[in-house]
């Protein structure tokens, strides 16, 4: 698939400079690692023809030089055209959007025929954009820091999760030892992968006297850096992207006879196998696959992590560690195959694979009915309000135990929003209110970008209820949501913010 991709940089920066300075960071220092997983990692707007790889044929940055002049190296060696967009009035508004709607309508009748556009931004001027493009049969793919309106939502093909992609595309560089006597310590993060699994195979190849199997390197790394699972590779999404992100000369990889990595130096490779041979190793792994996948649902009492159950399908073939039987990631892999009557759901972290048959088979965070809210008329304006908008459709409940929650943890650890969204999530759950990571993200988010500043505080219940019904409001008002004295009275009352 041929893309184009426009960086409203200015606007991504800021939005996420509002939510975590470290995260703004390292989006503007290093484009090149989330160039990478937008490559290698990032599922391709629909329809895409099965087996297609994304080529970002062309990648253009617009920035504003007298401000962020510091991260134009990082763009430039990212492979990145970058485009100055100065300020061009005394309140700093710059013309950027003017040349991005430009170079996307011009880049629209090229003869290179682009498949995909990719904006980052989340200014919903482009909106009337998104909608020319899809007249013009063209896929669009956004990333939208903060809340985008839902006109602007709905106008793109694919809407890239910020969450996924502040947890996945965005790393922090860590020198780490390459000793490697020991596995890896429980706080190993997916920052920490690459280096570690570099020092990992280098060390294996050094032990071998012949080519090392790439299924034997896959379990090793599965084995010894803990927290890589085979679904999501460190968020590198596969193994082989996971491969071909390290610098392992003068070692090389061949994916030919099985998968192999060798010294040329010091090791020879084996003759190669027959295309029907391979044919038929490829039949008997996925038959393997669907028989494991079907039994690991079927005793399951709840839903599958696919990150275990990606770990479980190498444990029965290590050969489909390396490159998921030609398909090149986990997902794709078990969405080629038959598993009726087990289904997959993508939406939540990792994913799950379920059967929608089982009576005991329930999401891991319910979504709350009309059935867990007594009072009615508040669940009608609370889900008008919810469906427009996309703030959380929790109950009255949930809400105030939830912003106590946040309160609780801002109070005893210094506020990171991701740290402190798996805290609270895990203190919700144990309070017997569970809230999914993705409401309490949303909530936070909502904070941050009315202002707050956990830093400063103040940060009691009462605060920060406040705070939230404050930006609900804004966002209704945005969507054109008349605020009325009946709607704003159900808001903070949905809010708790009496």
């Amino acid at each position: 698939m041929k893309s184009a991709l426009f960086v409203d940089f200015d606007n991504v920066y800021s939005g996420l400079r509002r939510l975590d300075q470290e995260t703004a960071d390292q989006f503007a220092r290093n484009p090149t690692v989330w160039m990478n997983w937008l490559i290698n990692s990032l599922a391709l707007p629909e329809p895409a023809t099965p087996g297609s790889k994304r080529r970002v044929l062309v990648r253009r940055c617009y920035l504003n030089p007298q401000a962020y002049q510091r991260f134009r190296p990082s763009f430039n060696l990212a492979g990145f055209e970058i485009i100055d967009c100065p300020a061009l009035t005394s309140e700093g508004k710059t013309s950027t959007d003017i040349h991005m709607v430009l170079d996307i309508i011009d880049l629209l009748q090229h003869e290179a025929h682009y498949d995909e556009f990719i904006v980052f931004s989340a200014d919903a001027d482009f909106t009337p954009v998104l909608r020319k493009l899809r007249r013009w049969d063209r896929r669009t793919t956004v990333l939208a820091i903060g809340f985008p309106s839902a006109a602007y939502r709905a106008s793109a093909d694919l809407l890239i999760d910020q969450d996924d992609f502040v947890r996945n595309a965005l790393t922090v560089e860590e020198v780490i030892s390459p000793t490697i006597a020991e596995p890896v310590t429980p706080q190993t993060t997916r920052d920490e992968c690459r280096p570690i699994a570099l020092a990992l195979i280098q060390q294996a190849v050094r032990d071998t006297s012949s080519p090392f199997s790439l299924a034997r390197v896959a379990s090793l790394l599965l084995g010894k850096i803990e927290g890589l699972d085979a679904s999501s590779w460190g968020g590198f999404g596969s193994f082989r992207a996971l491969l071909e992100s390290l610098d392992l000369a003068p070692l090389i990889i061949t994916w030919e006879n099985g998968g192999l990595i060798y010294d040329p130096k010091r090791h020879s490779l084996p003759a190669a196998k027959s295309n029907s041979a391979d044919n038929q190793k490829t039949a008997t792994l996925e038959s393997k696959a669907v028989q494991t996948i079907r039994a690991e649902v079927a005793k399951a009492g709840q839903p599958v992590p696919c990150g275990r159950l990606a770990t479980t399908l190498i444990g029965v073939d290590s050969a489909l560690a390396t490159d998921w039987a030609g398909k090149g990631t986990f997902r794709k892999f078990v969405e080629s195959l038959d598993v009726k009557p087990v289904e997959f759901n993508w939406n939540g972290s990792g994913g799950i694979a379920y059967d929608p048959a089982k009576q005991n088979t329930k999401p891991l965070v319910q979504v709350d009915s009309a059935a867990d809210w007594p009072d009615k008329a508040l669940y009608k304006i609370a889900r008008q309000i919810h469906e427009v908008t996309d703030v959380p459709l929790l109950t009255p409940e949930k809400y105030r135990n939830l912003v106590a929650q946040i309160s609780a943890d801002v109070s005893e650890f210094p506020f990171h929003l991701m740290e402190t969204g798996k805290r609270v999530r895990d203190r919700c759950k144990t309070s017997a209110l569970p809230v999914s990571r993705a409401d309490v993200n949303h909530v936070l988010r909502g904070l941050l970008m009315r202002g707050h500043a956990f830093d400063a505080g103040p940060n009691d219940t009462a605060t920060l209820l406040k705070n939230l019904s404050d930006n609900i409001r804004s966002l209704c008002l945005r969507e054109q949501i008349v605020i009325d004295e009946q709607t704003d009275k159900a808001i903070r009352t949905w809010i708790g913010a009496v």
